[in-house]
């Protein structure tokens, strides 16, 4: 099974030891044009990672050059609440096609659990993989295996942290997180109402030293803390991120020191359109992502979400620029993204109301840095032009019908490659003009309009100032 024509099937290759060469050939052929039909051109939207099931609380890790997103699996819960009974796992090499592992563990795994199967966590050390899994809303257990993605088990016995029995774990020891610093010392962090903790772990992964400790955070807007924690590292600098509630956004504070105090830097990810906001922000070949999830399926609620990635990026002084929510996410171009005004208006080229409807009108609106419906991607075709794709939906800045005439509309379509969807990139001044492969005519703001909304359209080059756009990287 193919989700989203970027996860493969995790199982096994039977043997084929009887199969004739012919028929060899003949398979070995239908794959190769498989792999081209599904990884050679460029895809118009990699979010949601995930198409055939809801999945959410995203603990992604990098092992082994792989990274690997652990979740909660929201399509077996009930619909009307987060009372999901299992976890599951995918993965990538490349941060655009991903693996699905299916499930890696269930309630069931562990004898003292009974519901629950909330927000994961995982780690990579002593040559083992953990797992650490919130449940029944008081207890976090912790299973563990040779491999990251099959054959868990419970080799404690009983859950890790449990309000039972440790002091200070708060009212909900959930949303675990682990972190091994760069000295070896592991610490697991975990959500508890208003108030995060955090606990040292040993070094066998499985037991904690000295007590559990409050995480305080200065500074923070609003409620601050609710749940979610999550902790990176950048440059010396600590990044202790999280959900502010329900819904939430993802703060984030900064120190010189795991355990704090932190202090309030910003917004790393906006609110998302669920009650619910969950992110892991990590590096992984090179560059930064933030994995978290939202309604992006169709069927989707609060309680049957998904799991979305987009890039992550810093300002020169460490702090964290708001991620910008996509459809596109990590695949296809890797930016940068552009934001393309008008000259004579100072307004930006912009998909109406955000739409990501084919056919959707192109106008012209006031600048606004985190819209994607304002931000391009020049994709070169090789010979001199570009398509231009929209960050927010993947497709391509098209002109209707293919028109060539003066006033011909211009709108947003799926990227074909047709000439009616090339540009040209012309010098002018400081400035360019885009000019339409198939009938040589410039992009222009229709009559010279400075107006919110204003039609983009096609018209004759003049060389104008309407004709004329300041391209600004984002």
């Amino acid at each position: 099974m193919i989700l989203n024509a970027h996860i493969t099937p995790g199982g096994h290759v039977p043997p084929r030891r009887w199969i004739t060469t012919a028929v060899s050939a003949m398979i070995a052929m239908v794959m190769a044009m498989t792999a081209v039909l599904f990884t050679g051109a460029p895809a118009q939207a990699a979010n949601p990672i995930v198409t055939d099931r809801f999945v959410a609380d995203p603990s992604a890790h990098v092992f082994n050059g792989r990274m690997y997103v652990y979740a909660t699996h929201d399509s077996d819960n009930s619909g009307t609440y987060w009372d999901s009974k299992d976890w599951r796992a995918y993965s990538t090499a490349d941060g655009v096609n991903w693996t699905d592992h299916g499930q890696v563990f269930s309630l069931s795994g562990f004898s003292w659990a009974t519901r629950l199967a909330w927000a994961p966590a995982a780690a990579q050390r002593n040559g083992y993989y953990y797992l650490y899994l919130p449940v029944d809303r008081t207890k976090i257990g912790v299973a563990r295996s040779t491999s990251p993605t099959s054959g868990f088990s419970d080799v404690r016995g009983t859950p890790l942290i449990d309000t039972a029995r440790d002091a200070n774990t708060g009212v909900e020891p959930i949303d675990p997180m682990t972190f091994i610093d760069d000295d070896g010392q592991a610490y697991l962090y975990f959500g508890s109402s208003r108030q995060p903790k955090v606990v040292r772990l040993n070094s066998d992964m499985m037991s904690t030293s000295g007590p559990i400790m409050n995480v305080t955070v200065n500074g923070a807007p609003g409620q601050g803390f609710a749940e979610a924690p999550w902790m990176h590292k950048r440059n010396g600098l600590y990044y202790f991120s999280f959900s502010t509630g329900w819904p939430g956004q993802i703060q984030y504070a900064t120190a010189t020191n795991p355990l704090g105090p932190f202090t309030y830097r910003g917004v790393a990810i906006d609110y998302v359109n669920v009650n619910t906001n969950h992110a892991s922000l990590l590096e992984f070949n090179n560059k930064w992502y933030a994995v978290y999830h939202k309604k992006a399926l169709e069927g989707g609620s609060n309680h049957r979400r998904s799991i979305v990635a987009d890039y992550l990026h810093y300002n020169a002084d460490g702090s964290i620029k708001t991620v910008v929510q996509t459809a596109i996410g990590t695949e296809g171009p890797y930016g940068p993204y552009e934001m393309i005004t008008g000259r004579q208006s100072g307004k930006a080229i912009d998909v109406q109301s955000g739409s990501t409807a084919d056919g959707a009108p192109i106008i012209q609106w006031s600048p606004k840095p985190l819209a994607a419906n304002q931000h391009w991607f020049f994709r070169s075709t090789g010979d001199g032009y570009y398509s231009l794709v929209s960050r927010n939906t993947g497709k391509c800045l098209d002109v209707s019908r293919a028109s060539t005439a003066d006033g011909g509309n211009v709108i947003q379509w799926p990227c074909k490659g047709t000439a009616n969807q090339q540009w040209s990139v012309v010098t002018v001044d400081n400035y360019v003009q885009l000019v339409a492969r198939h009938s040589g005519k410039c992009l222009e703001v229709r009559s010279a309009s400075t107006a919110d909304g204003a039609a983009i359209i096609q018209w004759t080059c003049k060389g104008s100032t309407n004709q004329q756009w300041t391209r600004t990287a984002m």
